[in-house]
């Protein structure tokens, strides 16, 4: 679940070297990359669901993806009533 300053997003472009575009909850397209200790542990694809950390200097372009939703994931946070981005 999003925490603090934490924000969902919808990855809409793989750009490359585990960098993606991804749509943001916030009005926000930021260009998201994986940490390198979460690399290997989750594969993401184009339309995935994925919760976004911004980064402390350039939160509104720059973010890390520090989760990826699954498909029930994504229908329990719409009950919830977060909003995922379409």
């Amino acid at each position: 679940m999003p925490e603090g300053n934490d924000v969902v997003g919808l990855v809409t472009q793989a750009v490359g070297a585990s960098n993606f575009k991804v749509r943001c909850s916030d009005a926000f397209e930021r260009l998201c990359s994986i940490p390198g200790r979460l690399r290997r542990r989750f594969w993401i694809k184009e339309n995935d669901v994925v919760l976004v950390r911004p980064w402390v200097v350039q939160g509104n372009e720059r973010g890390d993806i520090v989760w990826r939703y699954s498909l029930g994931d994504k229908d329990r946070l719409k009950a919830r009533g977060i909003q995922v981005p379409q």
